[in-house]
């Protein structure tokens, strides 16, 4: 055990029984941490709503990709600080919520949207099933 002057590795930490133990979430239920099923459905649901959007859109040619990305983009920006979550977090039961507790703000769906943006900090996840867009953010994906 480190003493309270030394700091604790990473590697002097013991696994999580379950994603978001360490975050003081719950194993099942309300407030627990949303797994990759649910996260990847919604993400596909935000994708279609943007496509869909895109489609009926005038004719806008090779620059259709680059307007379904920005309404993505801007579905992600308005929804999570409003409705909690984007349309498909909400459809499949989820919540974007900030670690410090209390309200998202609006630059937390800024910074966490720029970074799904990205498409890497997505897919790199930390023991509590945390994207790294969530990490940067300071949020976490739970059940409603």
């Amino acid at each position: 055990m480190p003493s309270p002057q030394q700091p604790q590795r990473f590697g002097d930490l013991e696994p999580s029984k379950w994603p978001g133990e360490r975050l003081g979430l719950p194993e099942t239920g309300p407030r627990s941490v949303g797994r990759i099923g649910r996260r990847f459905a919604a993400i596909i649901i935000d994708w279609a709503i943007a496509s869909v959007l895109t489609l009926l859109a005038p004719d806008v040619g090779s620059a259709s990709t680059f307007i379904t990305l920005g309404i993505f983009a801007l579905m992600q920006i308005l929804f999570i600080p409003t409705l909690g979550g984007s349309i498909g977090h909400r459809i499949l039961g989820l919540r974007v919520v900030p670690i410090a507790g209390g309200w998202v703000g609006w630059w937390r769906p800024v910074v966490r949207t720029l970074m799904i943006l990205l498409i890497i900090p997505v897919l790199v996840w930390d023991s509590d099933q945390r994207g790294f867009h969530d990490k940067i953010a300071g949020t976490v994906l739970v059940r409603a």
